[in-house]
């Protein structure tokens, strides 16, 4: 029904990004002489996947479970991948920090999970996207773009897998987990970027013209 794509391209954009983080985090963890360098990589890569995901379950789901043909099976499928995803990042915080119990894995191996999971939770977030851009009109996609970024930045920067994903209990744990999040991320002196700002939709004919900015197909010949 909706024809603007800028929900798609936030997602995308966001998960181009993550990917980022996760190249600059993987590639510094394997540093074996100065092997504390890569924390401030790894926790920007952490908080930053973190955030989204909490943003897409706060967002998301529920107008994807209410407006979208079998929107509750897209959900579920959905969250399977996303608490999956959450799983493994715990995993990298614990392998972070030297738990006992992450002495039989390398980082070699911990990063392989990330990816793999990063990659199915994509698949995941994209369809998502995609089933809520097909069924929600222009407005409610703008709408829900521009609450995603918001989102975001009052989301907690940790994984929780365990907690509460939805409903009014998944909107108590997600603002209870922010600030026990935030507190110990002013603890740590933990690294916690800021969002970037979903992209902008190009404006159509009308804001053009009472913008005064005329913009044209530069591949479209002119006549």
């Amino acid at each position: 029904m909706g024809t603007t794509a800028v929900l798609r391209n936030s997602i995308q954009h966001t998960h181009d990004r993550l990917s980022d983080r996760l190249a600059d985090a993987r590639e510094m963890a394997v540093s074996r002489d100065r092997p504390r360098d890569g924390h401030a990589r790894i926790d920007g890569f952490l908080s930053s996947a973190s955030k989204h995901l909490h943003a897409v379950d706060a967002v998301l789901l529920r107008p994807a479970r209410r407006k979208v043909p079998d929107g509750g099976a897209l959900v579920h499928d959905y969250l399977r991948s996303s608490k999956d995803l959450e799983v493994v990042l715990a995993h990298v915080k614990a392998h972070e920090f030297g738990s006992v119990y992450e002495t039989s894995y390398s980082w070699p191996q911990v990063w392989g999970e990330v990816e793999t999971a990063m990659a199915d939770h994509r698949r995941h977030e994209e369809v998502l996207g995609d089933r809520l851009s097909d069924n929600l009109d222009d407005d409610e996609i703008d709408l829900l773009t521009q609450r995603l970024y918001a989102a975001e930045l009052a989301a907690p920067s940790r994984p929780h897998p365990y907690t509460p994903h939805t409903g009014l209990l998944g909107l108590v744990a997600r603002r209870v987990m922010h600030a026990v999040d935030g507190f110990w991320d002013t603890a740590e002196n933990r690294m916690v970027p800021t969002p970037a700002p979903e992209p902008k939709k190009r404006p159509g004919l009308v804001a053009q013209y009472f913008l005064a900015d005329p913009r044209f197909d530069e591949e479209q010949p002119t006549r």
